[in-house]
């Protein structure tokens, strides 16, 4: 006689046939890189979510800041908590469009994995001074495929994957043609989360660095998102719901074409402006310049020193067969921001 758990994941699996028939369904999955047997408890995407949340990778995310570096404040964001805003606020579109909530919870809680220390600065220098180049979101996919769990990876699913790969943007246009497009809608949602999380909170810590104020953020932006940082959230996902609400599928008779996930044209253009706002009064700030410069030479001086001891990486990245450069990557990469600075100090470079 079966155990009674056995049959939950099958029970799981039924319950998602309530779902938008624009969203993804686990058992429809298109599988892994290595076939496994299913879980008895768990759909694949909830099973997926669980070995992002328990993996070394996501632990270090607590370390490595987002905008600021090494701030003094407690309330600061983290990439860590960046992450879990980015999976609050994907959850509430997904919830609200009756899409798949644990696919779009896997993917935002996946999708930073691949950060470097001092956020977007040393994405920069490893981009620049690495001869594979470097783009977090295809680091994320590196760690989740080849570099967590003694090398074997998380061998999630392809959906997972592909969202986690492709949640990164360019450009200061959204939802331009720079955006770029994921296949699922579960996936759509988590690019969007992503920035509706990041330039609310930059908003905060800006005004708690003292490099804004209240005032200065224009009255075009606060009359159409709001002033505080609940309002602002809450305007946009109640937007993209109203945009999006074809992807619910509600009375659907006959095969249309795929809804897309997006704003209205106006919450869209200020959401654009607030973009610009920040770039040119937070992150090309002096302050924030300043700090750059210091994370920056610390990445970088990291990179050469372990490209000329290539004694002195740890075995994990000594023993793994491949060239150097990559190895090194991987390594410095994966470094938070205080492991990083200490590395730095400890081995004397300057």
């Amino acid at each position: 006689m079966d155990a009674p758990h056995t049959s939950i994941r099958v029970w799981l699996e039924g319950r998602e046939e309530g779902l938008s028939p624009y969203a993804t369904k686990s058992r429809f999955s298109h599988g892994r890189n290595r076939p496994e047997e299913p879980c008895p408890t768990r759909t694949a995407f909830q099973r997926d979510r669980d070995r992002i949340v328990h993996c070394k990778a996501f632990r270090r995310l607590k370390h490595k800041t987002q905008v600021f570096i090494a701030p003094l404040g407690d309330h600061y964001v983290t990439r860590l908590t960046h992450t879990l805003e980015v999976s609050q606020i994907a959850r509430s579109i997904a919830r609200g469009l009756n899409l798949n909530e644990d696919l779009t919870e896997a993917i935002a809680l996946g999708h930073d994995l691949g950060h470097t220390p001092f956020g977007h600065n040393g994405e920069e220098v490893l981009n620049e001074i690495s001869p594979f180049g470097f783009r977090h979101n295809e680091q994320s996919l590196r760690v989740i495929d080849s570099l967590e769990n003694g090398g074997r990876g998380l061998n999630l699913t392809s959906e997972v994957r592909e969202g986690i790969l492709k949640h990164s943007k360019s450009g200061v246009d959204i939802l331009g043609k720079a955006w770029g497009t994921v296949d699922t809608l579960e996936g759509q949602i988590c690019k969007i989360a992503d920035l509706i999380a990041y330039v609310n909170h930059d908003i905060d810590d800006a005004l708690r660095a003292g490099i804004i104020s209240e005032g200065d953020i224009p009255a075009s932006i606060t009359a159409v998102l709001g002033r505080s940082h609940s309002e602002r959230i809450d305007t946009v996902i109640c937007d993209i719901l109203d945009y999006s609400w074809a992807a619910r599928g509600e009375g659907l008779t006959a095969r249309r074409a795929r809804p897309t996930i997006g704003m209205s044209p106006r919450v869209n253009e200020t959401m654009n402006t607030l973009r610009v706002f920040l770039f040119e009064r937070v992150y090309n700030s002096e302050m924030v310049d300043r700090e750059s410069d210091r994370a920056k030479k610390t990445v970088r001086l990291l990179y050469e020193y372990f490209m000329g001891h290539e004694g002195q990486l740890p075995n994990e990245y000594a023993l793994c067969g491949e060239p150097l450069a990559r190895r090194v990557l991987d390594y410095v990469a994966g470094m938070t921001d205080q492991y990083a600075m200490r590395a730095a100090r400890d081995l004397d470079l300057s």
